[in-house]
């Protein structure tokens, strides 16, 4: 099939770090081009793909101090899009709300995946489209239930060949934290879940304009470089390092995560998650029925883990496991949550409903094999 992918015009394809749609989008393109797919990518211009890449702009708008107007480019990108659009069988976007009314103009198919969360703003624009197909990447990002036409939820997916994984944290233990530095990713709650365990700190992650304020009123004064650390934004191999050595990832969120790829990325490398339990969380960690001592000092909260390749239980994760205790004990409304038994098939792309207009990724998180 002919398979249009409209990415983002933000980061890359693949992003050199940050950007969790751009990586998202740029597996599914390569895999759609494997199982035999013509794949035209729309993204922004220094983008790499085996698809033909289609771009308004030669670079990521991130990267581009002389553009003033981000959604000068979207428009035009859009515009390219669906002036094209007789040249495609489906039409894949992961623009959120701007697709929508061109995609009422043109008779190819257009399947929305949608990567935000319904706002008091945008659900106007949705629910005047309701009717088209939608794809949530959790059931949780559904609400406010305001009748779209969701045609299935299919969560996000990495390679995790791409990943090491770390049977062990590093002899001298921390936590990790990765993303965004902004209000909504808790970066301010994982320091004081550092704070008070007493334990050792490392965050990783690109600082946006609009949450420079946050950053240094809230984060940088605590920075010392010796409990608390910042590293700047991580590249792949780094946040794979960062995340594989730690004792745990922490996503202590305070909005309502669509998915939280940081998440599953965080558990391929062998290393726990604890995460406020808000949006997704509790789609993509799966709680455990072994910790029932641990159970005891969460606080409305529950505990997940971690099966390694081998049939014991908790050899290789016990310098992980056993640490985690007095972390526990500071974490209120969280869960520290695992991959489920049995891990390492490849999460592969899956776009077998394609011919019904739909492509996705299905990676069924919850039995995932590492």
């Amino acid at each position: 099939m002919r398979i249009a992918q409209v990415a983002p015009l933000w980061e890359q394809v693949p992003p050199p770090a940050y950007g969790g749609i751009e990586l998202v989008v740029s597996l599914l393109a390569e895999e759609l081009i494997r199982r035999g797919h013509e794949v035209t990518l729309f993204a922004s211009g220094d983008s790499s793909s085996f698809a033909k890449i289609e771009s308004v702009h030669s670079q990521a708008l991130s990267l581009d101090p002389t553009v003033k107007e981000p959604s000068v480019y979207e428009t035009l990108q859009l515009m390219r899009v669906y002036e094209q659009a007789h040249k495609f069988d489906v039409i894949h976007s992961h623009v959120g709300y701007p697709a929508l009314p061109y995609a009422r103009l043109v008779k190819a198919p257009t399947i929305h995946t949608l990567h935000g969360i319904l706002t008091p703003d945008n659900e106007k624009v949705f629910k005047y489209a309701r009717f088209q197909p939608f794809v949530s990447i959790s059931n949780a990002q559904r609400e406010p239930r305001v009748g779209l036409n969701y045609v299935a939820t299919v969560y996000n997916g990495i390679d995790p060949m791409t990943y090491k994984f770390y049977p062990q944290a590093e002899s001298s233990p921390y936590l990790a934290f990765l993303g965004r530095i902004s209000p909504e990713k808790g970066v301010h709650l994982a320091i004081e879940i550092a704070k008070r365990s007493g334990s050792h700190l490392k965050i990783a992650g690109k600082v946006d304009v609009v949450d420079v304020d946050y950053f240094v009123q809230q984060i940088k004064p605590h920075i010392d470089g010796t409990q608390i650390e910042y590293l700047g934004e991580a590249n792949h191999a780094e946040k794979s390092l960062l995340m594989g050595g730690a004792v745990a990832t922490l996503f202590p969120i305070t909005w309502r995560e669509p998915f939280g790829l940081v998440m599953i990325e965080s558990m391929v490398t062998g290393t726990p998650v604890i995460a406020m339990n808000l949006g997704s969380t509790s789609e993509v960690i799966v709680h455990g029925q072994y910790l029932r001592q641990i159970y005891e000092v969460v606080e409305q909260g529950s505990a997940g883990w971690i099966r390694p390749k081998l049939v014991t239980l908790w050899k290789i994760l016990a310098s992980k496991i056993q640490y985690l205790r007095q972390i526990y004990e500071v974490v209120e409304q969280g869960s520290a949550g695992w991959i489920r038994p049995k891990l390492v098939t490849l999460w592969k792309i899956l776009a077998s409903k394609i011919g019904s207009g739909f492509s996705g990724r299905s990676f069924i998180v919850s039995s995932t094999y590492l």
